[in-house]
């Protein structure tokens, strides 16, 4: 418990300098949040007892902050997002569909290092750079997003890295498989050999 009590200070300091930092009043609140997130509950699947729920809740951070909102995930992680200033915003943070695009980058490259590392292959770095077009009209979706990986590692051989992102591609990655059903997906990858 000893442990936690400075966790749960240190968090307070680092919310306050947070809060400052960008003009908003943010500790009491991600205290609170912290707080909540220690005595909840997943939802929980009958006999597997798996997660199936998901939740994050986006709050404006009010007409001070311009157009920063605060997202807060299930998991009891927060991120900062905002507007550019042509529409109100501050540039606190990435846009929300960013935001979109960071998710679906970060989801594909976890499976990319966990497949491989699972393969017993000598993985020591992964990067995915998105780049996307959107539509010219509302709903401003995105019509195509193009994948590039650089995998870093030792003897990788091309057929394992493009296994593992036809893997992530095709079965695992929520995120891109949900992009796909707006946008053309396409994928490249290159290795760098570690020395």
């Amino acid at each position: 418990m000893n442990s936690l009590k400075y966790f749960h200070s240190d968090e307070t300091r680092i919310l306050t300098r947070f809060g400052k930092f960008f003009g908003l009043d943010a500790a009491p609140h991600y205290l609170a949040l912290y707080n909540n997130r220690l005595s909840e509950t997943p939802i929980k699947s009958g006999a597997q007892n798996k997660e199936i729920g998901m939740e994050c809740t986006v709050r404006w951070q009010g007409a001070d902050a311009g157009m920063s909102f605060v997202a807060e995930s299930g998991s009891g992680h927060a991120v900062v997002m905002d507007g550019a200033p042509d529409a109100g915003g501050r540039n606190l943070g990435p846009r929300p569909m960013e935001m979109l695009l960071a998710g679906t980058g970060g989801c594909t490259a976890f499976d990319v290092v966990l497949i491989l590392k699972r393969g017993r292959h000598a993985v020591s770095g992964c990067e995915v750079k998105l780049t996307a077009e959107r539509a010219d009209a509302d709903p401003k979706v995105f019509t195509n997003v193009h994948f590039h990986y650089k995998v870093k590692g030792r003897q990788l051989k091309p057929e394992v890295v493009a296994r593992a992102i036809e893997l992530s591609k095709d079965k695992y990655c929520s995120a891109s498989i949900m992009l796909g059903k707006t946008a053309e997906i396409t994928h490249d990858f290159e290795i760098i050999e570690e020395a």
